[in-house]
């Protein structure tokens, strides 16, 4: 019989997560709720230093802040709902729950992407352009390029998922994921879901795309800059005001191409294995990127590690 005529109203969801491996799930318990909390303090504590220091109030940290509360908002989105799956026998979410996660993970996942693209023309201002750097980069300019990315970036994810959901499901509700993740949830769909794609498609080009691009030009001009730079320590100097950013840049668009880049393994045991890695995958894209983030910033800038000194001084002073 036609999967179509079968379709009925759906409840929810079943998350397979990692059913099939219920010690590697005690074990990831107890790792990622370590790594949550740390992206909760290390995240909490650069948004604080970038309000409360006076010298972090610049656009370079002032988008800082943003990603840092962008880490926030995307794993506390999805993390509580993993680790209850990991201490759950059968791991449910209602529709209507399912439906807010994936507009919130499709929303603060690509607004990411926007705001690396901003953070690397901020750099290439300041780098290629140091006079005009003021003017461009002011906190008029600022303010609504911030709230322009997270305006259509909420705006795209309102579209794409109530595309979603308006999509007929049949009987089969087991989406082998941690989460209800867009295209595992379309996966499930009993009709055409070539809109949603193209859709997607067409919105991926738009805020994944465009914003790899457009870093990628900017550090095309940002190197060349910093090589005209005759010293060996302006270059060092040049290049240290950027690093941190490129860095992120790296272990977040490589973890992207890992995860849909390598090939699809054609035998069963192969296949089951590599199931494995692809969610270990998504997990470690999920929760280790945004640790990183104010682990790198942290390290890799003087500016900000004073700022958290000064902050822990100024709080002994207080006790």
């Amino acid at each position: 019989m036609d999967r179509s005529n079968q379709t009925s109203p759906l409840v929810g969801f079943i998350l397979l997560g990692l059913s099939a491996h219920p010690k590697l799930e005690k074990t990831l318990f107890v790792l990622i709720l370590v790594v949550y909390l740390v992206i909760l303090l290390g995240n909490g504590v650069l948004i604080v230093v970038t309000i409360l220091d006076s010298r972090l109030h610049t656009p370079m940290y002032f988008f800082l802040g943003n990603l840092s509360f962008l880490d926030i908002c995307y794993t506390t989105s999805s993390v509580p709902l993993i680790l209850d799956s990991f201490l759950t026998p059968r791991k449910t979410i209602p529709f209507s729950a399912c439906a807010v996660q994936m507009f919130l993970s499709f929303a603060m996942g690509a607004t990411e992407c926007v705001l690396l693209g901003m953070m690397a023309f901020d750099r290439y201002v300041a780098i290629c352009n140091p006079l005009r750097y003021p003017v461009v980069m002011s906190k008029v300019a600022c303010g609504p390029m911030a709230v322009g990315s997270w305006a259509a970036r909420i705006t795209n994810s309102v579209v794409q998922t109530s595309q979603a959901v308006r999509l007929p499901f049949c009987g089969d509700n087991v989406i082998n994921h941690f989460t209800c993740e867009i295209l595992a949830v379309l996966k499930l769909a009993c009709a055409d879901i070539s809109i949603n794609v193209i859709s997607m498609v067409v919105a991926n080009v738009i805020f994944l795309g465009i914003p790899v691009l457009f870093i990628f030009v900017s550090y095309v001009f940002i190197i060349a800059t910093i090589l005209r730079i005759p010293s060996v320590e302006g270059r060092k100097k040049a290049f240290s005001t950027c690093s941190a950013h490129l860095t992120v840049v790296f272990i977040f668009y490589g973890t992207i191409l890992f995860m849909y880049g390598k090939p699809k393994s054609k035998d069963p045991l192969g296949a089951d294995k590599q199931d494995l890695v692809d969610k270990l995958t998504s997990l470690f894209y999920g929760v280790v990127t945004p640790m990183l983030n104010p682990i790198i910033y942290s390290l890799r800038n003087t500016d900000v590690k004073a700022a958290v000194r000064n902050l822990v001084s100024q709080k002994h002073l207080t006790e």
